[in-house]
């Protein structure tokens, strides 16, 4: 008797039906799987994010090399500092006195009045000091249209420019947009705040165009007496001018910073800057743009010790001999570098004779291990500046001045990502170059700048 063809078809249904409940159970055990890794997930993207929008999150140090609570310093001072408090005023303006002629509680008698003096420094109220000036023009038969100037005077605009802000309202503007970090509109809410002074972003920015053009020849100078310096720190990071990218570049010393920006992250822009027969020292990083030039050069420590650390951590404990070896070397160096002056002559020379020849020993023969020899090539190609510091003095081991010295200007990045058009950079370079100049030397950049800005007399006919 022939098989029923529905007795086949149900046993090819329960086959089916066996391989999905198996599929159905290990899909049930995925997703059981699942659920737990989920959360966990979950929670790594909400940290990511939180740290995505905190300022410090890209420039925190990792974990396992932040010091522990216990090895940070106390706030403050140390111990036996001199102390620091408000100065008294050298000039008063207005004495009063508060006499105590009984108790303000009780209205009682009062017996052993002692006299408690205190000084008040506050800003005074406010307006703008407005001044009228009219001045004339006139045909003279042999210099032709000639006008009357005054000292005060900033520009011969008339008709719907007539008013002008003055000299010191300028340099204050110039010190809170280029130096102190201040937005244009922030700028122009402190003016009004201060004396009542009330101009726009637009009119703000062209003001300080103006006043980059007249402070011009102060930059130059700038510039003239940075290429003879004994000693030039130079770091260089990215910018903006129009939606294009730039690179800002700054030169400083411990009296004099200049910024440029440039369309070039090349060495032609450290000729421009410095000329080619720059007589001092070059402090700079490791950046391709400043090797072969022809400069006495020193490169940062410390981003030969970031390299060596960052090779020495990817290794295990028992192969980190030889870049501990290099990170002891440097150390060794700049501790030198500090003692050196209390030392007797015969020492300091023999010590830095053990410096050369540990470093040769250390840097010359090649390395077997490749990152070894990556991190020790990074030495040896810079072997002839490596103690540079030493052998003159007043050199620092790091580039970190030239850091901090562009840190500002990276702080104004995050508002403004550089400047819009060419005249912006012009502008920004010059008065940014002068307010940290004038802030090294201790000079008031308003006062500074006052003199520039004035219109000069016109001159005597002979």
């Amino acid at each position: 008797m022939d098989a029923d063809p529905r007795d086949q078809r149900i046993q090819e249904l329960q086959a089916e039906n066996a391989v999905l409940r198996e599929e159905n159970r290990r899909l049930r055990e995925r997703i059981e799987g699942l659920e737990q890794t989920v959360p966990k997930l979950q929670e790594q993207v909400e940290e990511l994010e939180r740290q995505g929008a905190r300022q410090a999150a890209p420039f925190r140090r990792d974990e396992e090399h932040r010091k522990p609570a216990e090895a940070h310093k106390t706030p403050g001072r140390k111990p036996g500092h001199p102390p620091a408090h408000r100065l008294v005023p050298a000039q008063v303006d207005e004495n009063i006195e508060v006499p105590l002629k009984g108790c303000p509680r009780c209205g009682g008698s009062i017996t052993d009045l002692e006299p408690c003096e205190q000084f008040i420094e506050d800003l005074p109220p406010t307006r703008p000091h407005v001044t009228r000036l009219m001045t004339y023009t006139g045909l003279c038969p042999r210099c032709g249209e000639v006008r009357s100037t005054h000292p005060r005077q900033v520009s011969t605009a008339t008709g719907a420019a007539k008013t002008h802000l003055g000299a010191r309202a300028l340099g204050l503007a110039a010190l809170l947009k280029n130096h102190l970090g201040l937005t244009a509109g922030r700028t122009c809410r402190v003016l009004e705040a201060l004396g009542g002074l009330r101009i726009t972003r637009g009119g703000l920015m062209l003001a300080l165009q103006r006043i980059a053009k007249k402070s011009k020849g102060s930059f130059l100078e700038l510039v003239a007496g940075l290429r003879s310096q004994p000693t030039v720190y130079v770091d260089e990071t990215s910018w903006w001018v129009g939606g294009k990218p730039s690179w800002l570049w700054g030169f400083t010393t411990p009296d004099r910073t200049l910024y440029r920006v440039a369309d070039s992250r090349g060495k032609d822009v450290v000729f421009d800057v410095l000329g080619a027969r720059f007589p001092g020292v070059l402090v700079s990083d490791c950046l391709a743009t400043y090797e072969n030039l022809p400069f006495t050069m020193h490169k940062c420590y410390s981003h030969h010790l970031k390299a060596i650390a960052a090779a020495r951590d990817r290794k295990p404990a028992d192969q980190r001999g030889h870049f501990e070896e290099l990170m002891t070397l440097l150390r060794s160096a700049i501790t030198f570098g500090k003692l050196r002056s209390g030392l007797p002559p015969p020492e300091v020379v023999r010590i830095r004779q053990n410096l050369d020849r540990r470093a040769d020993a250390l840097i010359l023969p090649t390395r077997l291990d490749s990152d070894e020899e990556r991190i020790t090539n990074r030495l040896r190609k810079r072997r002839q500046w490596l103690f540079t510091f030493l052998d003159h003095p007043g050199v620092e081991a790091t580039n970190n001045r030239a850091e901090r010295a562009l840190r500002p200007a990276v702080i104004a990045r995050k508002l403004s990502c550089g400047n819009k058009t060419e005249k912006g950079k012009q502008a920004w370079q010059i008065l940014a170059s002068l307010a940290a100049t004038c802030h090294q030397r201790g000079l008031d950049l308003v006062e500074f700048l006052r003199p520039q800005l004035v219109l000069a007399p016109e001159p005597t006919p002979r």
